[in-house]
């Protein structure tokens, strides 16, 4: 028998509901691994980082964390935020610091339409949709260039400038990197969202940049949105949809609205990519740390599940993560469901039937 190959994974559950979710998360990966005839296993080390930890120490992570996580394989994240600690502070803290130091940046966010989970949208009752959102995470409106001045002047007289970052480069590996993965998907279509009528040096340059690219890709459809455009179609025309590649700040918006329709952003997973893999990427849900419903047993785990399924896929185990997805459509297909999509499970009777899944 060979060896096992064993991923070492830094969990940070940090604040709110992604404490329970890890938990619950890391759980089901260990059922899953105990499973696989002794194929895979996970070496966890979890570190007790986020707002708790800047209550005791005035930051948010050691002084040499992004040091301590460079030796793992991949981050598994909970979420960040808590009503003591401004959120600015937190995520630039924590979240941010880690994905802009190990160059993730890639973000992608599946959106699917699980059975037994209810969309608002009338027309998922009877159409197949299934689409993911490709996220530049790096730069754009995220890059953290600006200053707050003048407050001298006294009240009502300070000035504030936050600048957006587009580069040629930044620009090229995000859209090249949806392209790449549009060539995997039944319907190979990739949609740009752009906002370049209004934001004419940084946007055009995006525009431009996706032409160029598009050209390399005679073998896939393309189209460019308007994000006010695209924010309709998500509503009025989400089966002409496959893949979706936009800035920092459209593609975190759209990505928000794309998993409500789903349902909640209890389901929502995603990941942080270095596809270089020079850096570990880092895999989390998307719904936040939720202070009203934290530690009551309420938070629904799928989105840090499917999250999993993602870490696995890049970890080149797409089996494995097929078996993790399935097991999620299992469990949503029974009704056993969280308060959010409309059910009364708690986040351990979803983790339980999800490991029950896991031997079906």
């Amino acid at each position: 028998m060979s060896e096992p190959r064993t991923f070492r994974i830094a969990a940070i559950p940090a604040d709110g509901v992604g404490t329970e979710v890890v938990a619950a998360g890391r759980a089901v990966l260990d059922a899953l691994a105990a499973g696989s005839d002794g194929s895979f296993a996970f070496d966890w080390q979890e570190f007790d980082w986020g707002c708790a930890y800047y209550a005791r120490t005035g930051k948010m992570m050691a002084d040499d964390g992004l040091e301590q996580l460079k030796e793992f394989d991949a981050i598994y994240f909970g979420a960040v935020g808590w009503p003591t600690v401004p959120d600015d502070v937190s995520l630039w803290g924590l979240r941010l610091k880690i994905c802009q130091n190990f160059d993730q940046w890639a973000n992608v966010r599946p959106v699917h339409f699980l059975p037994g989970v209810l969309s608002p949208l009338r027309k998922a009752d009877d159409t197949e949709l299934d689409w993911v959102v490709v996220r530049e995470n790096s730069e754009g409106e995220y890059a953290g260039l600006g200053g707050r001045n003048l407050s001298g002047r006294g009240p009502g007289g300070e000035v504030a400038v936050q600048s957006s970052l587009f580069t040629e480069v930044g620009c090229e590996r995000i859209i090249r990197f949806a392209f790449d993965l549009a060539r995997t998907r039944t319907r190979r279509k990739v949609s740009s969202v752009t906002k370049s009528n209004a934001q004419q040096y940084g946007m055009v340059l995006w525009d431009d940049v996706f032409k160029r690219v598009a050209a390399e890709y005679p073998d896939v459809e393309t189209e460019s949105v308007l994000v006010d455009a695209m924010s309709a179609k998500f509503v009025l025309k989400p089966e002409d949809l496959s893949v979706v590649v936009a800035s920092n700040l459209n593609a975190d918006i759209l990505s928000d609205l794309g998993s409500a329709l789903a349902g909640s952003l209890g389901l929502a997973a995603s990941a942080n990519l270095n596809p270089e893999r020079r850096f570990p990427s880092m895999f989390e849900p998307v719904h936040g740390s939720a202070p009203d419903i934290a530690g009551q047993g309420l938070a629904n785990p799928i989105g840090a599940v499917g999250s999993a399924a993602l870490m696995l896929e890049h970890f080149g185990l797409p089996d494995q993560a097929a078996r993790l997805n399935k097991a999620i459509e299992t469990v949503t297909g029974a009704g056993t469901l969280t308060r959010d999509v409309g059910g009364t499970a708690t986040t351990d009777d979803v983790t339980k039937a999800l490991i029950d899944a896991l031997g079906d």
